[in-house]
């Protein structure tokens, strides 16, 4: 039987079992998946790792892999936003998600910028706040560290949540991070989260990029409305403009 080699971002980990036994209960295909900051994976299929399909948090790895002949057709396949979550006892009534950011009093943490999209996407999410309120995008950018999904960052234990991880361990007050683990991350009694109003917040397009012919047919399958109804009972938002 032939087994397709998959790479995956780190936050599609709780969902990415649902997906592999519904696509292989269709075709009879077996998947092995590695999970990894999504820059970070697209290095190592740079540096020649072997891998038939690459699911990203972004559009932009898949399409540079395409750009340079080491994927033969690229997509889209779901899309996310952020939220952020605080320490609950730290939130006052008076609060809200942007005068929480902005407390001096208060850690934030966000991934790594580069090397994982969720750290792109934060600071994206910062630019948006600079064109609203000049300057504070700025001190954002000054004020948060990126304490996760890095080459040399913390490592965050298998199955913990990092927002939920790093705010237990006293490394951070707050973390900026997908909106998909909100459900997870509510179920904490000790974490507050917050949600991001459109205005400002960002829509993380998931893309994928097929390395080899072999793995078409799972590429097909993450458009259908199976995989979709999936994707949405994890937290995501459809996406299936190819």
């Amino acid at each position: 039987m032939t087994t397709l080699k998959i790479l995956a971002a780190g936050s599609l980990r709780a969902v990415w079992p649902d997906l592999v036994a519904a696509f292989s209960a269709l075709s009879g295909l077996s998947l092995t998946t590695n999970f990894a900051p999504a820059g970070l994976l697209r290095q190592r299929i740079e540096a020649g790792e072997p891998c038939d399909f690459f699911a990203s948090a972004n559009r932009r790895h898949p399409e540079a892999l395409l750009q340079s002949g080491r994927a033969i057709e690229v997509g889209l396949f779901a899309a996310n936003t952020l939220c952020l979550t605080a320490r609950r006892d730290i939130v006052t009534k008076a609060d809200d998600w942007l005068s929480l950011l902005c407390r001096d009093d208060l850690r934030l943490a966000t991934s790594t910028p580069l090397s994982d999209p969720s750290g792109d996407y934060a600071w994206q999410l910062f630019d948006n706040i600079e064109q609203r309120h000049p300057g504070l995008g700025i001190m954002l950018k000054t004020k948060a560290r990126a304490l996760v999904g890095g080459p040399d960052s913390l490592v965050v234990p298998a199955g913990e949540l990092a927002a939920q991880w790093l705010i237990e361990q006293q490394r951070a007050d707050m973390f900026i991070g997908y909106a998909s683990y909100a459900p997870r991350l509510r179920r904490c009694p000790q974490l507050q989260v917050i949600s991001i109003p459109a205005p400002f917040n960002v829509q993380a397009k998931y893309g994928w990029a097929s390395c080899s012919a072999a793995a078409q047919p799972f590429a097909v399958f993450l458009s259908s409305a199976a995989a979709q109804t999936i994707l949405q009972q994890h937290g995501f938002i459809p996406f299936t403009d190819r």
